[in-house]
């Protein structure tokens, strides 16, 4: 149980902080945000992915890093149109 915690917390962060950067964020973002991110974009690309017939986050693979990652990357361009309008 502790190990998986630890392993979505790694994952996390490290998708958040690939998400970070194609959007330009990495600046502005610490690790934490990173982790929190991370962690929100997998479920959020998990959701999207089901939701056009893919399958969603599936474990600790590459395909579950692509899905977390297009989520984060979603997730962070949302968040910056309702915050910066005008960016």
């Amino acid at each position: 149980m502790l190990l998986s915690v630890a392993l979505w917390i790694v994952f996390g962060a490290i998708v958040g902080w690939l998400a970070s950067i194609i959007v330009g964020t990495n600046h502005q973002q610490g690790l934490v945000l990173n982790v929190v991110v991370g962690i929100i974009g997998a479920f959020v690309g998990g959701f999207l992915f089901r939701m056009f017939g893919g399958s969603g986050v599936t474990g600790f693979n590459f395909y579950s890093a692509i899905v977390a990652l297009i989520g984060a990357v979603i997730l962070l361009l949302l968040v910056r149109a309702l915050y910066h309008p005008a960016a």
